[in-house]
């Protein structure tokens, strides 16, 4: 019999063709894509010169991706879709760390630094501490739990952003906590930042008005054996852009005082001047199902 490539009919086709896919998971989210997709078109009169427009968005998207760069992220991050998935799987335990977003900026491999090593390999920003414990739900420290960081710059730039001026693997370090979970390592305040703007979601972006901003911040992923890891941020409390976050990642248990202190034997401990900025954060994992 042949088929009648009809509006209705089509989607009844595309949905039937998926049926023979092994694996159910696999079969639910096409299915759900299908239909959802089919639905927009019909709901918006999408045109066939608005959907040319549209690969042509997505292949440029692409196009742009490099070692150092992940344009598809940043896509996703400006939609709120990040935070929403995040937030969809994100069933914590209480007292939990709240995730968020993981950025376009991780690497998959962050030079690995002692405690109390300075992650700034630049200067020129205003010193500062970052300490707190790896621990567990239930308040049991995680020695030996490992703390990916990385951050931009005090003038709002990763070192990938700026190869030749940053030296590679500045603002970033991979910590192993000490025997009662401790951390520690030295940094310079980050400044609040626009995500690149030089390619297809910086476009986005300013046909819908919308500014490119990022509030201040130093992403943490923490992990520890038995537990499972966090994506996390902390947030410079004060700083700008905290209510309009351009990947919509801000949430209230995250906002850190980044606070100024005074005290000659703390900064001897940490090998910095006094006064200096310290933030203290603790990592709390919850055990792995």
């Amino acid at each position: 019999m042949t088929t009648d490539a009809t509006g209705p009919d089509v989607t009844a086709q595309a949905l039937a063709s998926l049926r023979g896919t092994a694996d159910p998971r696999l079969r639910e989210l096409l299915t759900g894509l299908v239909r959802h997709l089919h639905d927009f078109a019909r709901e918006t009169r999408l045109t066939g010169q608005e959907w040319e427009r549209a690969i042509a968005f997505l292949t440029a998207t692409g196009q742009t991706c490099t070692e150092t760069r992940q344009e598809f992220i940043l896509l996703s991050d400006v939609l709120g879709l990040s935070m929403l998935v995040e937030t969809l799987s994100g069933d914590h335990a209480a007292g939990a760390t709240e995730s968020t977003v993981l950025g376009p900026f991780h690497l998959t491999e962050s030079p690995v630094r002692a405690l109390g090593d300075d992650i700034d390999l630049v200067g020129g920003g205003e010193k500062c501490v970052v300490s707190g414990r790896v621990r567990s739900a239930d308040g049991t420290p995680l020695p030996g739990a490992v703390v990916d960081v990385w951050q931009a710059d005090d003038k709002g730039y990763y070192d990938v952003q700026q190869p030749g001026v940053q030296p590679a693997g500045n603002g970033r370090g991979l910590f192993t906590a000490d025997a009662e979970g401790r951390f520690w390592f030295r940094t310079c305040v980050p400044a609040a930042y626009p995500i690149p703007t030089d390619g297809p979601v910086g476009g986005l972006l300013r046909a819908t008005g919308r500014h490119p901003y990022r509030p201040a911040h130093i992403h943490f992923i923490a992990s520890a054996e038995g537990h499972a890891p966090v994506t996390t941020h902390i947030f410079v409390a004060g700083g700008e852009h905290l209510d309009s976050d351009a990947v919509f990642a801000v949430k209230r248990s995250l906002v850190q005082d980044f606070a100024q202190t005074d005290d000659p034997s703390l900064a001897r401990e940490f090998g910095v001047d006094s006064p200096f900025r310290h933030a203290r954060f603790d990592l709390v994992l919850e055990r792995a199902a």
